[in-house]
């Protein structure tokens, strides 16, 4: 394998010493069961391999960015804290390891940082608010890939947990680590009984040992490592072009 000069595992001093790099990119997961079929880092897995193939894209188009290893630590919801090896981190402590890494970062003159969020319990708007003010000279955005295109062009079953999706993208990065699809529960989910819930009135996290049996949120069964591919390379392009624009524009002229 040869290393990448984007991502900060695999390149080594000689190359960061001599390149000026404008963009650091956090990929953020969880650790956490994926049904019976989809390992636990099945969040941060995938974040990361988005991450790097967007940035070798944005790099390509002369793109100076840099992949930060992926933080697997996410926030569960109730239910999944007590599942055995389900590694619950409370928003706070996810505020500090942010905080922790954009004041490295604006010390070594790293000014624009992306968070890449791959777990749908992670909620980075709060965070953000509250850390950007304590960093005025650092842009910080997030890009949240599993909600930026829509997956009915792609795939046959909805959900959003261990679905067809994910199952896809697993099989495409990491066939290995997927165990056989006739293994894998249905992921059949319960909802809320109160209509409000239903129809979005209102919100409130939900109770996984509730919800699910199997820990899934949507049919696996007709994932394949196909449509994986193009639905990852249709995002990973359109994260890439963020990355280009991004890189290249002026902080102190963002608006028109």
């Amino acid at each position: 394998m040869n290393a990448k000069p984007y991502v900060l595992e695999q390149t080594n001093w000689k190359q960061v010493k001599n390149q000026k790099y404008d963009v650091a990119i956090l990929p953020w997961g969880a650790t956490e069961p994926h049904n019976y079929h989809l390992p636990y880092g099945t969040d941060s897995l995938e974040t990361a391999k988005i991450a790097e193939q967007a940035a070798g894209k944005a790099w390509e188009k002369g793109a100076k960015v840099m992949v930060l290893p992926v933080i697997p630590l996410g926030a569960q919801n109730m239910g999944q804290i007590d599942m055995p090896f389900c590694l619950h981190t409370k928003p706070s402590t996810q505020l500090i390891i942010l905080k922790d890494l954009l004041t490295a970062l604006s010390r070594q003159g790293i000014k624009k940082l992306v968070l890449m969020n791959g777990h749908g319990g992670n909620d980075f708007k709060l965070l953000v608010r509250e850390l950007q003010p304590q960093f005025p000279d650092v842009f910080i955005s997030l890009v949240e890939w599993f909600r930026m295109i829509d997956q009915e062009d792609y795939f046959e079953e909805a959900g959003d947990h261990a679905n067809e999706m994910e199952t896809s993208i697993i099989m495409h990065f990491f066939p290995g680590l997927v165990r056989p699809l006739d293994e894998a529960g249905n992921g059949d989910a319960k909802a809320f009984k109160l209509e409000g819930l239903k129809n979005k009135t209102a919100w409130a996290p939900r109770q996984w040992d509730k919800v699910s049996a199997d820990t899934g949120v949507g049919n696996p069964k007709k994932a394949t490592a196909e449509k994986g591919k193009k639905f990852v390379d249709d995002v990973t392009t359109q994260i890439a072009d963020y990355f280009v624009e991004l890189a290249a524009c002026d902080l102190g002229d963002m608006y028109e």
